[in-house]
């Protein structure tokens, strides 16, 4: 039985348009674009992670997030359990500290970008007004 990797990713809005990083070109999945967030550490929650990511990655700081959609997908190598939650930034403005680059987007937008097959239904709810 493959490990499920937990990750907490924050669908991140500002006036209509949400924060999205593309992954670095040697990772995982390199070139995709994403919801920023990363992978949960022994004895965090799923709400310090994603405070911890943020803050790691993008220099902001999040209010509360809400929980939002969980989405599991298996890749030929690994499961990985997404947990998606809505956040706004209170602190700090978005840089790509930890990935190539940043941008902010409406969801029509996200259909020309290449995201990861674990994204889509998120995806589809946001174009569908569900966030």
């Amino acid at each position: 039985m493959m490990k499920v990797i937990e990750v907490a990713a924050g669908i991140i809005a500002h006036e209509g348009r949400y924060l999205i990083a593309r992954r670095k070109a040697g990772a995982h999945l390199g070139g995709f674009w994403e919801f920023p967030g990363g992978k949960r550490e022994a004895g965090e929650t799923l709400e310090e992670c994603l405070h911890r990511e943020l803050w790691e990655e993008l220099n902001i700081r999040i209010g509360a997030p809400t929980p939002f959609q969980i989405v599991r997908h298996e890749y030929p190598e690994k499961v990985v359990e997404l947990h998606f939650f809505c956040c706004r930034i209170e602190s700090g403005t978005a840089v790509a500290l930890d990935c190539a680059e940043v941008r902010w987007v409406s969801p029509d937008e996200m259909a020309t970008f290449e995201f990861p097959p674990a994204d889509q239904p998120v995806i589809a709810a946001l174009r569908a007004g569900k966030a």
